[in-house]
């Protein structure tokens, strides 16, 4: 699948991100999930799963009386994408501003300070 034409809603990503924790996953076990966190309708979620399904976002298992659902596009592919274009079209393409804004919003933990530092560690020394 072509990076540009991955371009999931926000409700699609709901949809996905589902789908990548389990891997493969019915209309039903979806909605359920996603009620959990937000008021939707069954036949949205079905409509929605339609749609992902025909944008290739999905693939469907129809051997079965019940269609299953698995991800057809990667959640790192996804998350890149996501991530190149929001860079692009919010941050005026400057890497710096998102990780600047992000560790401003955003409570980091011990770890995950550790994981940034060994990041840029790494990143320096690839760069000489």
């Amino acid at each position: 699948m072509s990076t540009k034409t991955l371009k999931p809603t926000e409700s699609e990503l709901e949809i996905l991100q589902v789908l990548w924790e389990r891997k493969s996953a019915s209309v039903r076990e979806v909605h359920e999930e996603l009620s959990k966190t937000k008021e939707s309708g069954y036949t949205t979620t079905l409509k929605l799963m339609q749609i992902m399904f025909e944008k290739g976002l999905v693939k469907r298992d129809e051997s079965a009386k019940t269609h299953y659902y698995q991800p057809w596009v990667s959640k790192e592919k996804t998350q890149k994408h996501m991530v190149g274009k929001m860079i692009d079209t919010l941050f005026g393409g400057s890497t710096t501003e998102l990780v600047l804004q992000a560790l401003g919003n955003h409570k980091a933990s011990e770890d995950e300070l550790e994981a940034i530092q060994k990041m840029i560690e790494e990143l320096k020394s690839a760069g000489k």
